[in-house]
């Protein structure tokens, strides 16, 4: 990336040539690449004038340390500005990784109006591959965001997710430079340096004001974000009143308002924090640490 490159001359060497003067004598030298030919002329669509009105997801793999490893970045971050709100590296991008940066998309920031997205298999069900989304049939995701009032807006072609697209060029091209500076070489590492410095770095770069004053975001005080952003499966409850969840067998404890819960439909939640819980209707029946006793795992405190 030569305006990256470029940047850095000047911010930690101080050397002032000029951008075309430096990108000619890379290219030059046979470093960089010359650009191709410009293809037909398109128009970009126009940005949300609010921030909070539409956010866009996607996932990049990439081999961020330049070496051997692939590592998928999911970024989210909203149409008015451009403003980056979540940033990290991931083993691969799944309804887990999604849903977490999701989750701390609104517990910092609120409710937002819609979240713009490729049609992967963790935000929507297509019939035929490659062809229409079923709008009827929900995701993990899709009924996450849902209860919450956020609508869904699936793209169709890499170049309906022009603005994504470009960022990602953005980050491919600087975010491994900035790792091997620092010499950032873990997951966790790299994850922190995106969490405390790099994003507040991007934004201050690449951050454009919006159009209108003001946000679309809606606060969430109230909404049970830990219960909505889990993985729900309902099963029923046997006979003795446990339930049945791989390979697990959670058991109920006596509840003082029925006799006994066999028979009836409960909802299995797996929390993005590896721990289960199980609810029916709006009663929470137990919390379960998720795999330290397989056959009868431990009651957590709720």
């Amino acid at each position: 990336n030569v305006q990256h490159f470029h940047e850095k001359l000047q911010a930690e060497h101080g050397v002032e040539l000029s951008y075309t003067w430096v990108k000619q004598a890379l290219q030059g030298a046979g470093l960089v690449a010359r650009g191709r030919k410009r293809g037909a002329h398109r128009k970009r669509r126009e940005r949300r004038p609010l921030p909070g009105m539409l956010l866009h997801i996607d996932g990049s793999r990439h081999q961020w340390f330049q070496d051997e490893r692939w590592y998928d970045l999911i970024v989210i971050l909203d149409d008015a500005t451009s403003e980056i709100y979540y940033a990290q590296l991931v083993e691969e991008e799944s309804t887990a990784t999604v849903m977490a940066g999701l989750r701390e998309v609104i517990e910092r920031k609120g409710v937002f109006c819609a979240l713009y997205s490729d049609r992967g298999s963790h935000f929507w069900l297509t019939p035929k591959v490659g062809g229409k989304v079923d709008y009827h049939r929900r995701t993990q995701v899709g009924r996450a965001l849902q209860e919450l009032g956020v609508q869904m807006i699936p793209a169709y072609s890499p170049q309906a997710r022009g603005r994504s697209e470009r960022n990602f060029g953005t980050w491919q091209g600087r975010l491994p430079q900035e790792l091997r500076l620092r010499r950032l070489g873990s997951l966790e590492a790299a994850n922190r340096f995106l969490r405390e410095d790099y994003i507040a770095q991007f934004n201050r770069r690449f951050q454009v004001p919006s159009r209108q004053r003001g946000h679309a975001f809606v606060p969430c005080r109230s909404r049970d974000l830990e219960r909505i952003f889990s993985l729900q499966f309902e099963r029923s409850v046997n006979r003795d009143n446990t339930v049945s969840f791989q390979n697990l067998s959670l058991q109920i404890e006596r509840v003082r308002w029925r006799a006994t819960l066999a028979g009836c439909q409960v909802v299995v939640h797996q929390h993005l924090d590896g721990t289960l819980s199980l609810t029916h209707g709006p009663h929470c029946l137990g919390r379960y640490d998720g795999g330290e006793h397989p056959c009868r795992p431990k009651l957590l405190q709720r």
